[in-house]
């Protein structure tokens, strides 16, 4: 499984629930996650995918820092099984029965 597969996943289950799942480019500020989660209710979630098994590289990891302490929620996420858990949370108030 490629992380280009995961991140096409991610753009379809989100449209399923209503959202739009941008793909996020800020140029000036590399390490930015991946896409932009914009959901039903005005929720924002960034997410940062990775291939199965792979970590976020440490540029990726203070750009995550700083938008958490910003107040924002942000995933990593590197399986199509972390999709459906992600969506399901999103949908169901932060449960996942997965």
């Amino acid at each position: 499984m490629r992380e280009k597969d995961i991140e096409k996943y991610l753009r379809d289950r989100v449209r399923t629930i209503g959202g739009k799942a941008y793909k996020f480019v800020s140029p000036g500020n590399d390490g930015v996650p991946d896409r932009l989660v914009c959901l039903p209710g005005g929720r924002v979630v960034f997410v940062e995918l990775k291939a199965p098994g792979a970590a976020p590289r440490p540029l990726q990891i203070h750009q995550i820092g700083t938008l958490k302490s910003l107040g924002f929620r942000v995933e990593v996420i590197d399986s199509k099984e972390q999709v459906d858990c992600f969506v399901e949370k999103v949908k169901n108030d932060g449960i996942c029965t997965t």
